[in-house]
Parts: structure tokens; sequence; C-alpha cells
């Protein structure tokens, strides 16, 4: 099955234009992706399930580091601010993965009709963890990915292949945890309440009280949830958010250095450029100049 999704993959992606990059399936949350060459991948990590299949790949989120290699997974629960390091890769054999992002809505769906339904796990942990896909699951996936052959059949099949889908994931031996996302008013799924929040507000100075709110806890316990699930403070979280989006204006829209620091938040340019600096191992302009030259 790994070698069959692998050349799966590797077809819709040659098909599409070819070479290294992101390949996405029109309108159904799914992207592939093949690169060449080790490197950092900094972003915002949405919900989904991102498995590699040629290579192997860190993903570096607060204090945590997780390693999957082919035929694992990163299963990701909330909106996370992280680094995915691509550590084995090369023009012989690229690294090669395939990301679906969840759709609560159709997993509580799933979640509902299970004759026997997971019990979520008790511990407050990651909203994060590393899993083996085969058996059903890489045999969903696989048709997932075959599918696209057939533009015209993908709005009417595909809404079955992801109830198939979940019903692996919720009934395989991660189901206690993956139905955190499903069960309503969960732990995670305040705390993601509170991350929408910030995410929309990253610019803007926001009081724990505020936050706390949003999630429905008391501040303590807010405070502990968060940490626990993210592997950051909120502190921290917005942080990684505000110099995320600075380098996306530095790079796609050609701000500067001060107005950059200065639109995501930060009233002072040195203390913007000490924490760039700390984030991503380089100054904010060396950076930037070194993004457009590697895109161009």
């Amino acid at each position: 099955m790994a070698s069959a999704l692998l050349a799966a993959v590797s077809g819709f992606m040659d098909a599409h234009g070819g070479g290294e990059g992101y390949f996405p399936v029109p309108d159904v949350g799914v992207h592939m992706i093949r690169t060449y060459h080790r490197m950092n991948n900094h972003h915002v990590y949405r919900p989904s399930l991102c498995i590699t299949l040629q290579g192997a790949k860190e993903f570096l989120v607060g204090e945590d580091m997780l390693s999957y290699g082919p035929m694992q997974c990163l299963v990701v629960g909330v909106d996370l601010p992280a680094c995915g390091r691509i550590v084995v890769a090369s023009p012989e054999k690229p690294f090669v993965g395939i990301t679906v992002e969840f759709d609560v809505g159709v997993m509580r769906e799933v979640l509902r009709d299970l004759e026997i339904a997971p019990v979520p796990a008790a511990s407050t942990g990651r909203s994060m963890f590393v899993a083996d896909v085969d058996g059903p699951l890489a045999d969903c996936v696989m048709r997932m990915v075959k599918l696209t052959d057939t533009p015209k059949a993908i709005p009417i099949l595909y809404p079955a292949l992801m109830r198939e889908f979940y019903y692996w994931l919720l009934s395989g031996p991660n189901g206690a945890e993956l139905c955190k996302q499903a069960v309503p008013d969960s732990h995670l799924e305040r705390i993601a309440k509170a991350i929408r929040l910030l995410r929309d507000n990253f610019a803007q100075t926001l009081r724990i009280e505020r936050l706390a709110d949003a999630a429905h806890m008391s501040q303590s316990s807010f405070h502990q949830h968060f940490k626990a699930l993210t592997s950051m403070t909120p502190l921290q979280f917005q942080k990684q958010l505000r110099l995320l989006e600075a380098r996306r204006l530095m790079m796609a829209e050609a701000v500067n250095v001060a107005e950059a620091a200065y639109q995501v938040g930060y009233e002072s340019a040195s203390q913007f450029s000490r924490e760039y600096s700390r984030a991503f191992g380089v100054a904010p302009k060396r950076d930037a100049m070194g993004l457009k030259v590697s895109l161009a």
C-alpha cells in the first residue's frame, strides 16, 4: 500500500505541473507536497492529518518536537503556529506528503452514528500526536487520491469517502484522542474558541480575562489547559502569530521591517527584530531577502 499510495500522489503532482511545491485538490481541503530539499516551513497549522509518504519530518511547537516518517501521520487538533521541518529529502528521493484538513461537522456526524463511540481520553495532553497510517485508513486515503483522476466525481463521491475516513480514525487506536475535536463543549473546543479570538485580534493587547471568558473557563483553568494543548502560553502563542504575519508582510507585500513590526502590534522595531531573530534564526530583513530569492 505504501508504494501504491506514493505512486498515486506523485502521479497527481506530475499531472498538475510537476516539480516541487504544494499541489491542492480544489474545494476539498486536501493538498500534496513534494520537495527535493531539507527545509523549515513556519506557518499556522490547521486541524488536520498530515501523512508522510517518503522522507521524514519534524514538527516543532512551543518546547515540543514530534518526528514522523513514511506511512506515519501527524494529527493536529487546533490551530497551531509551528515549524514543520523536513529533515530527509533529496532530488533522487524527495519528501512527499499529503494533508487532509479536518471537518469537525462531518466528524461529529460520524461520531454520533457510531454504534460504540470512543470515550474521550481523560488526559488534558497535547492537541497533536503521531500515529501510523495502515490498513483500512491507508486504503481510504488511496481512494481519495485516485478520485482526483475523475474530477467530476469528486463533489458526489468525496463526502462519502470523508465519512469513511472519519470512521476509521474514530474507531481506530487513536479514537479516544481524535474524538476530543468532535465532542461539544470539550476543553479542546473551548480552547479553540480562544485561539480564534487570538487569530482574529493578534495585533491587539488581549488580556487573559478576555481569553478565559471566550473559553468559558476560570483564568487558572484556561492557562493550564491552553499550555497543555498547545505547548505554549497564550502570550507565546500570540507572539508566534505576530511574527508569522510580519514575515508574510515582508515577503509577499514588500513591507519594510519597521512597518511590519508596527502592523502586527509591536511598538519597538528593535524588540521585534530581537524576537524575530530568536524565532527564525536570522534577522528579519535578511530573512525576507533570502525568502524572496528562494521563491524566485
